[in-house]
This record gives structure tokens, C-alpha cells and sequence, in this order.
């Protein structure tokens, strides 16, 4: 957890909605300066701060309409901090909420340098991360789409299509198959479905790959040497991790990945596991798919991942294997060296 321990002459907690946010604004001393609900524009915000903008501080929640506020924060040169939501929950958690109490509680834990903080993405490649991510959210509903397809063959006892229904070579008189019209039209919206979102995704794949060369991001060509790294996985960690240097050691990238596992200890005992959702979950499914698709490609990690599962299991050699593939990532990015097999299947 990073608190953000910086002195500043007045500090301001914006506990921000999308129609409205309120204002708290405080002295080094903790006097209240300014608390108002205002509407959650930029021009009511800026001059709402105006009489105390020198020295100020600005700090919201994590949530989703923060993106407007850091860059209005940026263009007008004033210090911006984004709290963690999930440690924010468990410090300032109280029997009465609203509103007025919620800002001045961010004002007062950024006043104490108790507010944990989230990563301020850059505004730059910003939207392409959420285009990314969106693609992802495509390829799920696909996915669910053909398996709703598999689940009709198996309700009728109809013997399914040889062959991965994500081909479209494969769907062909997918619905002659079934008698009752009613079955062949459900049937044809769930390919339908599966084509339509086919090309939505060939589309965003090739613009995210050129948006790679406008971001000037030599990484990605690094991380297409690692076996079973395609340009999906390589973009995925690239745009989640963002500035690999905001993590100091591989312990943190590997905490922030999901990679890991929490510990909780009380008096030199272990009492069991920490939050394990707390961290990028599109980074862990990356690392998790990468590690597969290296047990595929290369018998050396295969050899590796059957060695781990007769010790721990198919679920936990997968997972060793990717938390192996996220400190050669840091190691990659961290220095700028591609990645190296014989090396990686060494240590």
C-alpha cells in the first residue's frame, strides 16, 4: 500500500458522482476552508477552488468518472492523487455515509498522508487501454455465444460440429442439423452473433496493433519473443502495466498482477490469505493464458509444468508458471532485453 505523505498548503477531498461531486477543502491544521456540493463540471469545479488553489492538492476515489478530473487537474498545473478504492473502503468504512462525510474524510486521510493510492494511467494511452480491454469483453460474449451453440447439440442429443465452432469454416450448416424451426432460429442469432462480433474483433486487433507504433512502445516486440506471446497478450501487458517503472521491485509487479499470494499473519502465525482480488485482474488472465500457450509450444515448459503438477496440482503448476513469466517480464521491460528460453527454463 503507497500512502501519499506529501505537504501541501490546503488539501482538497472530492467525493465525485457523475452529475455532482463535493468539495472539501482543508488548512494544514485541519480546519474546513470550503465544503459544498457543486455539479461535476470543470468549469463549476475550478471555480469553486479558485480563492485556494495555491498549494492545493486535489484527491478523489477510484471510480469511473475520475478520468475528466485528473486531466482538468493536469492542465491547470495542480496536484492530483487517486485513492485506492478497496484500501479506502477499509479505512474511512463508518456507520453513517453520504456524501459530505466522504469528502471530508479523503480531505482529512490526504491532510494525515494516510491515503493509499491508485495509478494515475496516463491520459495518453488511456482510451486505447479501454479499447483493449473492450476487445476482451467481445471475446467473452463470442465465447459465451458458441457455447450456447454446444449446449443446444447436447439439449437434443444432436452430435456437435467437428471441429472449434470459432472458425467460421466450421459453423457451415451448424442450424440444418435440428428439425423445429424455433431450434434453428436460436441457432442462427447465436452465429450470427459469433460472425458479426468476428469482425468487430479482426478490426480492433489491427488498430491496436498500429496503435502500438504511435505510442512508441518498443516493448511489444520484446514481448512477442516469449513462445505462445501473441500481439493480444503482448498489447495486454503493455497497455495494463503501463510505466513499469512505478514498481519498484518484482515483488510489487507480481503483487499488482495477481501473480502472488497474500499472506495474512498475527503473532508470528499464519491466519490465512489476504484479498487476492486486489490487483489487475486483465494482467493475471494474461500471464495465465501466456503460461498455457508456453506448455503448448515449448516441450522444456511443458516438461517444467508436468514436473510442478505431480507436486502441487494442474491448477498451481499453471499459476508457478506464470508467476515465472511475470518476473522475466519485469526483467524484459525493466531493462529492455528480449526474452532469453534458455535462461528462463534455467533459474
Amino acid at each position: 500500500m503507497r500512502l501519499y505523505q506529501a505537504r501541501h498548503r490546503a488539501y482538497c477531498g472530492v467525493d465525485l458522482h457523475t452529475r455532482t461531486m463535493y468539495l472539501c477543502v482543508l488548512d494544514p491544521d485541519g480546519r474546513t476552508l470550503l465544503h459544498e456540493d457543486i455539479p461535476a463540471t470543470r468549469e463549476a469545479f475550478l471555480k469553486a477552488i479558485e480563492p485556494h488553489r495555491e498549494g492545493l492538492v486535489v484527491a478523489c476515489e477510484c471510480m469511473f468518472a475520475w478520468y475528466w478530473l485528473a486531466d482538468a487537474c493536469a492542465a491547470e498545473g495542480l496536484p492530483f492523487v487517486l485513492g485506492h478504492a478497496l484500501e479506502m473502503r477499509a479505512i474511512h468504512g463508518t456507520k453513517t455515509k453520504n456524501d459530505r462525510i466522504d469528502s471530508e474524510k479523503i480531505a482529512h486521510l490526504l491532510r494525515a498522508g494516510l491515503l493509499p493510492q491508485a495509478y494515475v494511467y496516463p491520459a495518453a494511452m488511456r482510451a486505447t487501454r479501454d479499447l483493449l480491454r473492450r476487445r476482451a469483453y467481445l471475446v467473452r460474449r463470442r465465447a459465451e455465444a458458441l457455447a450456447h451453440v454446444q449446449v443446444i447439440h447436447g439439449q437434443y442429443n444432436v452430435t456437435a460440429a467437428t471441429g472449434k465452432l470459432r472458425y467460421k469454416a466450421n459453423r457451415a450448416g451448424v442450424p440444418d442439423r435440428f428439425e423445429d424451426e424455433s431450434v434453428r432460429r436460436t441457432l442462427g442469432v447465436d452465429l450470427a452473433l459469433a460472425e458479426h462480433l468476428d469482425g468487430q474483433i479482426a478490426e480492433l486487433e489491427a488498430y491496436l496493433a498500429a496503435r502500438v507504433k504511435a505510442h512508441d512502445l518498443p516493448g511489444f516486440y520484446r514481448l512477442r519473443s516469449i513462445p505462445g506471446v501473441g500481439k493480444v497478450l503482448a498489447l495486454t501487458i503493455l497497455y495494463e502495466v503501463g510505466d513499469i517503472r512505478r514498481f519498484d521491485d518484482v515483488g510489487q509487479f507480481l503483487s499488482y498482477a495477481r501473480l502472488v499470494r497474500p499472506a495474512k499473519e498475527s503473532a508470528g502465525k499464519r491466519v490465512g490469505l489476504s484479498d487476492r482480488k486486489m490487483g489487475n485482474a486483465h494482467l493475471k488472465w494474461a500471464f495465465r493464458e501466456a503460461a498455457a500457450l508456453m506448455t503448448r509450444h515449448v516441450p522444456a515448459a511443458k516438461a517444467f509444468a508436468a514436473r510442478q503438477a505431480k507436486a502441487h496440482g494442474t491448477g498451481k503448476a499453471q499459476a508457478i508458471l506464470a508467476s515465472k513469466l511475470g518476473r522475466a517480464v519485469y526483467v524484459m521491460l525493466r531493462r529492455g532485453v528480449p526474452f532469453e528460453e534458455e535462461t528462463f527454463l534455467r533459474q
